[in-house]
């Protein structure tokens, strides 16, 4: 397995045009599987399920069309880009477990810098609790968005992936309705208070893949 670090900010339709190439590859059985590491400059982007209401300032970022699922997200600097290309086939044909998987993956990360995330039923990405916060105008108690999950598979080898927020201008956030939820927020570990950077994230994640995925994280 290969895992891809790369610095500065990568342009979005480049990293598709990677990810799809890598995941026909990998199909084929002429590549191996790919962990990619990246930023993206300030953008939108449109899952297969994006409500057109949910891009509240069209004109602010540019829009990219994903085949991803999910509705709109924010990439930008300070946030943590992680692009899975894995095969699904050999690790049981399973896309709702592979799913899972991604969340218990993402979640072990966090535990690292002792940030509890959890998993909410009709709500996808990882959330923390917010007990600092007033509840929400439905009486519930005050959660935000951590890390955002969307994928494609194609020919059972995944692409597109996961975003974690480390250091992003939370207010980018404002220009969508991020995941088509609107009663709770976003953060970010350093909006937690925790001087994290993105390549501790980078650390954490690498330290948990074995955990989640076996021993198949080996370079």
């Amino acid at each position: 397995m290969e895992w891809k670090i790369t610095d500065g900010l990568t342009d979005y339709e480049e990293a598709v045009a990677f990810m799809e190439a890598r995941a026909a590859a990998i199909a084929a059985g002429e590549a191996e599987e790919c962990i990619w590491l990246l930023e993206h400059p300030p953008l939108y982007t449109a899952g297969t399920s994006a409500r057109r209401e949910d891009l509240t300032d069209p004109d602010r970022f540019p829009v990219h069309g994903s085949k991803r699922g999910g509705q709109y997200t924010y990439h930008g600097p300070g946030q943590r880009v992680v692009y899975v290309m894995l095969d699904v086939g050999k690790r049981g044909h399973d896309v709702r477990r592979f799913v899972q998987q991604l969340e218990e993956w993402v979640i072990a990360a966090l535990a690292e810098f002792n940030v509890r995330g959890e998993i909410r039923e009709g709500r996808v990405g990882v959330w923390v609790r917010r007990d600092d916060k007033p509840l929400t105008v439905s009486g519930k108690p005050a959660e935000d968005k951590i890390a955002a999950i969307g994928i494609r598979i194609r020919k059972w080898v995944s692409f597109h992936g996961i975003s974690i927020n480390v250091e992003p201008d939370l207010e980018h956030f404002s220009g969508i309705v991020p995941c088509g939820i609107s009663e709770f927020g976003v953060t970010s570990l350093v909006d937690l208070g925790l001087p994290v950077t993105l390549a501790d994230v980078d650390v954490a994640l690498r330290s948990s893949f074995e955990k989640v995925f076996g021993e198949t994280a080996a370079v």
